[in-house]
């Protein structure tokens, strides 16, 4: 099923997106932090699949705290610059609250709705969200497998980032799959799995890997 996806997914034309604005770059400029240089490659190379005619399918493969993320908000702000909405898809709760606070700090300078799409959300926001994504109001959802529900329908839906896909049951994965008919899809991952990663070596998916750490970056220390 998934090799007869990609292989649809690859005889489609994808939508062609325009080249930086002033906007994507004045946005880019404005990141607090030094890129690092494989960052660079990984979001220049977003961005060129974006620009082609074909629908992209990338992995963004680096450790905690190398920058995944960045390289996801700049390819959300290409999207939404274009006209289009982004699906931002997380496996905890958790993940949806702090990416959520990210995204809204980021692109708030540039009146782009984010909504979040999560447990932690009231029915009344719930509802909210829903109609938004439906009639264009809302430009980028992040949420957990509550976006995958049924109820969840888009205007014009143009890239979708699945963070930590290997976190995702199967019933899960088989929902991502009809979303992403035709749709750009940018999956990041510290440890993908087997297929995931046996799918990227052999060329049905294009990989970016991020290897060099952030400046000044502290090694992860936990205690019990």
């Amino acid at each position: 099923d998934l090799v007869k996806l990609y292989a649809e997914r690859e005889r489609k034309e994808g939508f062609t997106y325009s080249e930086d604005t002033v906007w994507q770059q004045e946005f880019e400029e404005m990141f607090p932090f030094e890129e690092t240089e494989d960052q660079e490659l990984a979001i220049e190379a977003t961005k060129q699949d974006m620009e082609s005619k074909k629908i992209m399918d990338r992995l963004i493969c680096g450790d905690v705290g190398y920058g995944k993320t960045e390289v996801a908000i700049r390819a959300a702000f290409k999207a939404v610059d274009n006209g289009k909405q982004v699906a931002y898809l997380v496996p905890t709760t958790i993940l949806a609250q702090q990416h959520y606070i990210t995204f809204a700090q980021r692109f708030d300078d540039y009146r782009i709705t984010v909504r979040m799409m999560s447990r932690f959300c009231t029915a009344k926001e719930q509802k909210e969200t829903i109609e938004g994504l439906k009639n264009g109001t809302v430009d980028v959802v992040i949420g957990t497998h509550r976006l995958l529900s049924k109820d969840m329908q888009y205007k014009n839906l143009g890239l979708l980032v699945i963070d930590e896909e290997q976190r995702f049951g199967v019933t899960h994965k088989e929902k991502i799959k009809t979303m992403k008919k035709d749709v750009d899809v940018l999956s990041l991952s510290a440890t993908p799995i087997p297929r995931t990663l046996h799918m990227s070596l052999i060329g049905i998916r294009d990989m970016s890997v991020l290897e060099e750490p952030p400046h000044d970056r502290r090694a992860n220390q936990t205690y019990v």
